[in-house]
Protein backbone atom coordinates (compact mmCIF):
# COMPACT_ATOMS: atom_id res chain seq x y z
CA UNK A 1 0.00 0.00 0.00
CA UNK A 2 2.80 2.90 0.91
CA UNK A 3 2.00 5.86 2.02
CA UNK A 4 -1.40 6.78 2.80
CA UNK A 5 -2.77 8.99 0.04
CA UNK A 6 -4.66 11.63 2.87
CA UNK A 7 -1.52 11.62 4.21
CA UNK A 8 0.73 12.07 1.40
CA UNK A 9 -1.77 15.14 -0.05
CA UNK A 10 -1.19 16.65 3.38
CA UNK A 11 2.77 16.43 3.29
CA UNK A 12 2.60 17.93 -0.22
CA UNK A 13 0.06 20.66 0.23
CA UNK A 14 2.36 21.46 3.07
CA UNK A 15 5.14 21.38 1.45
CA UNK A 16 7.16 19.39 4.07
CA UNK A 17 10.07 17.75 3.17
CA UNK A 18 10.64 14.13 3.68
CA UNK A 19 11.81 10.55 2.75
CA UNK A 20 10.03 7.46 2.77
CA UNK A 21 11.99 4.07 3.96
CA UNK A 22 10.44 0.55 3.25
CA UNK A 23 10.98 -2.09 6.37
CA UNK A 24 9.64 -5.58 7.25
CA UNK A 25 5.95 -6.12 8.19
CA UNK A 26 5.38 -5.19 11.97
CA UNK A 27 2.88 -6.13 14.30
CA UNK A 28 3.46 -3.00 16.93
CA UNK A 29 5.65 0.34 16.97
CA UNK A 30 8.52 -1.68 19.19
CA UNK A 31 8.63 -3.79 16.24
CA UNK A 32 8.53 -1.32 13.81
CA UNK A 33 11.40 0.38 15.36
CA UNK A 34 13.61 -3.07 15.23
CA UNK A 35 12.54 -3.98 11.93
CA UNK A 36 13.80 -0.47 10.65
CA UNK A 37 16.33 -0.20 12.33
CA UNK A 38 14.93 3.32 14.06
CA UNK A 39 15.60 4.30 17.41
CA UNK A 40 12.00 3.59 19.20
CA UNK A 41 12.60 7.06 21.31
CA UNK A 42 12.45 8.39 17.64
CA UNK A 43 9.38 6.79 16.51
CA UNK A 44 6.21 8.77 16.98
CA UNK A 45 3.15 6.74 17.56
CA UNK A 46 -0.71 7.19 17.21
CA UNK A 47 -3.02 6.26 20.15
CA UNK A 48 -6.43 7.50 19.60
CA UNK A 49 -9.06 8.07 22.01
CA UNK A 50 -12.60 9.09 22.41
CA UNK A 51 -14.91 10.16 24.72
CA UNK A 52 -19.01 10.37 24.21
CA UNK A 53 -18.36 13.61 21.89
CA UNK A 54 -15.37 13.08 19.57
CA UNK A 55 -11.69 11.60 18.60
CA UNK A 56 -8.22 13.06 20.38
CA UNK A 57 -5.37 11.76 18.70
CA UNK A 58 -2.59 11.15 21.63
CA UNK A 59 1.14 11.35 19.87
CA UNK A 60 4.35 9.97 21.70
CA UNK A 61 7.42 8.18 20.97
CA UNK A 62 7.24 4.44 20.70
CA UNK A 63 9.35 4.06 23.52
CA UNK A 64 6.94 5.48 26.09
CA UNK A 65 3.80 4.43 27.52
CA UNK A 66 0.58 6.87 27.47
CA UNK A 67 -0.82 8.12 30.73
CA UNK A 68 -3.84 8.11 30.52
CA UNK A 69 -5.10 9.51 33.71
CA UNK A 70 -2.48 12.56 33.49
CA UNK A 71 -4.42 13.18 29.72
CA UNK A 72 -8.09 12.90 30.97
CA UNK A 73 -6.96 15.19 33.74
CA UNK A 74 -5.67 17.73 31.58
CA UNK A 75 -8.54 17.99 29.03
CA UNK A 76 -11.29 17.25 32.30
CA UNK A 77 -12.94 14.42 29.86
CA UNK A 78 -13.77 10.80 30.04
CA UNK A 79 -11.28 8.83 27.54
CA UNK A 80 -11.06 5.83 26.30
CA UNK A 81 -9.17 3.65 23.57
CA UNK A 82 -11.16 4.07 20.17
CA UNK A 83 -12.45 0.51 19.18
CA UNK A 84 -11.14 -1.20 16.10
CA UNK A 85 -14.94 -0.35 14.07
CA UNK A 86 -13.91 3.56 14.66
CA UNK A 87 -10.45 3.00 13.88
CA UNK A 88 -11.74 1.62 10.67
CA UNK A 89 -13.89 4.79 9.76
CA UNK A 90 -11.64 7.53 11.16
CA UNK A 91 -8.74 6.16 9.07
CA UNK A 92 -10.23 4.45 6.09
CA UNK A 93 -7.21 4.83 3.92
CA UNK A 94 -4.91 3.02 6.39
CA UNK A 95 -4.72 -0.47 7.08
CA UNK A 96 -6.06 -1.16 10.66
CA UNK A 97 -2.85 0.05 13.79
CA UNK A 98 -1.01 1.46 11.52
CA UNK A 99 -2.87 4.73 12.18
CA UNK A 100 -0.05 8.00 10.41
CA UNK A 101 0.26 10.48 14.33
CA UNK A 102 -1.00 13.42 11.96
CA UNK A 103 -4.52 14.50 13.71
CA UNK A 104 -5.07 17.15 11.18
CA UNK A 105 -4.86 15.03 8.10
CA UNK A 106 -8.10 13.26 9.58
CA UNK A 107 -9.47 16.24 10.80
CA UNK A 108 -8.96 14.55 14.67
CA UNK A 109 -7.69 17.12 17.76
CA UNK A 110 -4.32 16.30 18.72
CA UNK A 111 -2.46 16.76 21.42
CA UNK A 112 1.32 15.72 21.32
CA UNK A 113 3.82 14.62 24.18
CA UNK A 114 6.59 17.47 24.91
CA UNK A 115 9.31 14.32 24.87
CA UNK A 116 9.20 14.51 21.08
CA UNK A 117 10.87 17.79 20.82
CA UNK A 118 13.93 15.86 22.69
CA UNK A 119 14.69 14.12 19.00
CA UNK A 120 16.57 15.77 16.50
CA UNK A 121 14.32 13.78 13.75
CA UNK A 122 10.86 12.00 13.61
CA UNK A 123 9.66 8.40 11.95
CA UNK A 124 6.10 7.42 11.67
CA UNK A 125 3.93 4.73 10.28
CA UNK A 126 2.59 6.08 6.79
CA UNK A 127 -0.52 4.34 7.06
CA UNK A 128 0.17 0.31 6.30
CA UNK A 129 2.81 -1.79 8.46
CA UNK A 130 5.69 -1.64 5.89
CA UNK A 131 6.28 2.01 5.26
CA UNK A 132 7.89 4.59 7.72
CA UNK A 133 7.86 8.55 6.44
CA UNK A 134 11.07 10.18 7.93
CA UNK A 135 11.47 14.26 8.51
CA UNK A 136 13.18 16.62 10.36
CA UNK A 137 11.84 17.32 14.20
CA UNK A 138 10.78 20.54 13.75
CA UNK A 139 8.77 20.11 9.91
CA UNK A 140 6.52 17.20 11.97
CA UNK A 141 6.16 19.40 15.06
CA UNK A 142 4.80 22.28 12.47
CA UNK A 143 2.40 19.54 10.92
CA UNK A 144 0.83 19.64 14.46
CA UNK A 145 -1.43 22.64 13.32
CA UNK A 146 -2.85 24.07 16.79
CA UNK A 147 -2.36 21.05 18.48
CA UNK A 148 -1.45 21.67 22.45
CA UNK A 149 2.10 19.85 23.90
CA UNK A 150 2.17 18.80 27.27
CA UNK A 151 4.10 15.67 29.27
CA UNK A 152 1.95 12.73 29.31
CA UNK A 153 3.72 9.89 29.23
CA UNK A 154 6.34 8.01 31.01
CA UNK A 155 9.27 5.67 29.99
CA UNK A 156 8.80 2.21 29.89
CA UNK A 157 12.41 0.90 31.61
CA UNK A 158 10.92 3.59 34.36
CA UNK A 159 7.82 1.68 34.72
CA UNK A 160 9.30 -2.03 35.15
CA UNK A 161 11.65 -0.09 37.61
CA UNK A 162 8.64 0.49 39.95
CA UNK A 163 7.41 -2.68 39.70
CA UNK A 164 10.25 -4.61 40.68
Amino acid sequence: MGIAMKLSDYLKANEVRYEVLNHAHSGSSMQTAKASNVPAHCLAKAVVLEDDTHAVMAVLPASRRLQLRELQASNGRALRLATEAELKYLFNDCEPGAVPPVGAVYGIETVWDDSLMEQPEIYFEAGDHETLVHMKTRDFIGLMKGARHMPFSSRMDEERRLLF
